[in-house]
């Protein structure tokens, strides 16, 4: 939520192949919540109509459509401390039979929007070296200090969470857009295996595509999360339950050795639950749901241990969450555990979905490294 008062919503395209509101002949991926139960397209339904879909059946197999103007597969929505939007886009979409078509050039992207005129004031489009076609660019956090970068505009950190299986932290300079790739397929960015997480009593098995076996989970580092100074920042897959840390200067780092010296700084600060999203307040409290225990939790890095901030039977897959400046905690529950994507392969989600907010410890606020 925006200082103003604003939220924003996405559907993942990548995700479910329905996943897109629909609002008179426009579909969207991305909405402004402008009531309890009303929306609008943002920044406008145009970008969240790309010409011809999303997917681009000309190739063999289909692929997702190459547009850096248009949104593809956006994952996420978060807005940075000078209270921007930032979209970002997997440029991969899903078919109705449940494929994850790859992602083309032009697809995968960082979109920022200004919410006062709900203009587009920068387009960062990933190389292929960094965004692979299998790539699934999941969540974004920022620290927009002017002394960490070289353009003095900041960084962002994201997640590749992709299911098959190249895991690591991507890092961009916002204001060049030169973008790069750490902690590359390490176990602790990549999913355990034979992980097998417990929702409601039950196991969960991945289903990976039409016709394909059951497997373990397969969903690599996703919740991300930087520190209330900006020193470190967090992360953990899907398919575990351990929180881990590293330095976010190693992870700026590009020189030679850059790559040797983040993967030794990283950091194993114990187990925190399966959970999806992570989010940092000012007390320093690192949030991550857990949907084996119905809740939201959250680690002290100053006794090393994690708490109860809330339990409740609605809560199962809790995905990003977003700390705002009204002291409460946002988060969305997708039920992705009850999703087709998963055993036994049929659509278990109870609508209408909903955002849900909880007051924070300790009068925590938003975090702000600007």
């Amino acid at each position: 939520m925006a200082d103003c008062g604003r939220k924003f919503s996405n559907y993942p395209a990548g995700l479910d192949s329905n996943n897109t509101n629909t609002g008179g002949n426009n579909k969207y991926q991305v909405a402004e919540l402008t009531g309890n139960a009303t929306e609008t397209p943002y920044p406008n339904a145009k970008i969240n109509n790309p010409p011809g879909g999303a997917v681009n059946y000309t190739t063999t197999p289909p692929t997702g459509a190459n547009y850096q103007d248009y949104l593809v597969g956006v994952q996420s929505v978060v807005l940075d401390p000078k209270d921007r939007l930032w979209i970002l886009d997997t440029g991969r979409a899903q078919l109705e039979d449940g494929t994850l078509v790859l992602a083309s050039y032009g697809g995968p992207k960082l979109i920022g929007v200004n919410i006062q005129d709900n203009s587009i004031i920068k387009t960062i489009v990933f190389p292929t070296t960094v965004a692979f076609g299998d790539s699934y660019l999941n969540d974004v956090r920022f620290d927009l200090r002017p002394s960490i970068s070289a353009s003095g505009q900041g960084i962002a950190y994201m997640t590749d969470s992709s299911s098959e299986g190249r895991n690591a932290i991507v890092i961009v300079d916002l204001g060049t857009g030169e973008s790069w790739r750490h902690l590359n397929n390490i176990p602790e960015v990549s999913a355990e295996r034979g992980f097998v997480p417990y929702v409601w009593g039950q196991p969960l098995y991945f289903i990976p595509g039409p016709g394909q076996p059951l497997s373990t989970v397969p969903l690599g580092s996703d919740g991300i999360a930087l520190s209330a100074d900006g020193a470190d920042l967090y992360f953990g897959p899907v398919g575990g339950r351990g929180l881990f840390s590293v330095s976010a200067e190693r992870l700026r780092d590009r020189g030679r050795a850059a790559e040797l010296v983040a993967q030794a700084a990283v950091v194993n600060r114990g187990q925190r639950g399966v959970s999806d999203g992570f989010e940092t307040d000012s007390n320093g409290f690192v949030y991550a749901g857990n949907m084996e225990q119905n809740e939201i939790g959250f680690y002290n890095p100053q006794n090393g241990s994690m708490a109860v901030l809330v339990r409740d039977p609605r809560i199962s897959w809790v995905d990003t969450m977003a700390v705002a400046n009204d002291g409460y905690l946002y988060f969305t529950d997708n039920q992705l555990a009850f999703s087709k994507a998963f055993y036994p392969g049929t659509d278990r989600r109870q609508r209408p979905f909903a955002l849900f907010r909880v007051k924070l410890p300790g009068n925590g606020m938003r975090t702000n490294l600007q």
